[in-house]
């Protein structure tokens, strides 16, 4: 992960003996903001796009990453670690997020416009949420703390399957 883009909190300490590393701490803070940003983007949808199969999805996700952050802030406080709320996202930029100029232009578009720009915009955010699983695997020793692993899994596992799901719609809709 670039660190250099933010600062999310205090620096991170970790106790001698811990099961959990600093990138596990990073991680988790990191894709809270992550997690948030997708939320504003799939309730951009409500008001946006009249697809149902679309409209489905984006409750889906919506429903699902809130819990995903409360159990990410609940695994940080855990550990004695901060965690910060779903304003994050505003402050900073990683894989996958979409730029404030993309999400205005979403938030702009409607009907077929709006669908086209919500599925390649989510598409690439899942994506780098996967990617972010990845980066936390290959560094020594994260990913082993049994919450955390199960959780960054977890995250591989959904999004890859929604990923799937929205290459599909996104072949259905009409041709520009």
């Amino acid at each position: 992960m670039d660190h250099s883009m933010h600062r999310m909190g205090p620096e991170i300490v970790i106790p001698k003996g811990a099961l959990y590393t600093k990138a596990d701490v990073e991680f988790m803070q990191m894709m809270i903001a992550h997690h948030a940003q997708a939320i504003v983007m799939a309730k951009l949808a409500e008001s946006n796009s009249t697809n149902a199969q679309l409209l489905k999805l984006s409750r889906k996700i919506d429903q699902s990453q809130m819990p995903e952050i409360q159990i990410m802030q609940d695994w940080l406080r855990r550990y004695n670690q901060f965690a910060p709320d779903t304003a994050s996202w505003h402050d900073v930029r990683m894989e996958g997020m979409l730029t404030d100029q993309e999400l205005a232009e979403m938030n702009k578009a409607r009907g077929v416009q709006f669908d086209r720009l919500f599925l390649v915009g989510m598409i690439k955010h899942h994506a780098g949420a996967i990617k972010m699983v990845d980066e936390l695997f290959k560094s020594p020793g994260a990913g082993q703390e049994v919450d955390a692993n199960v959780f960054a899994n977890d995250v591989v596992a959904a999004q890859t399957a929604e990923i799937g799901i929205m290459k599909r719609l996104l072949a259905q809709l009409p041709k520009q």
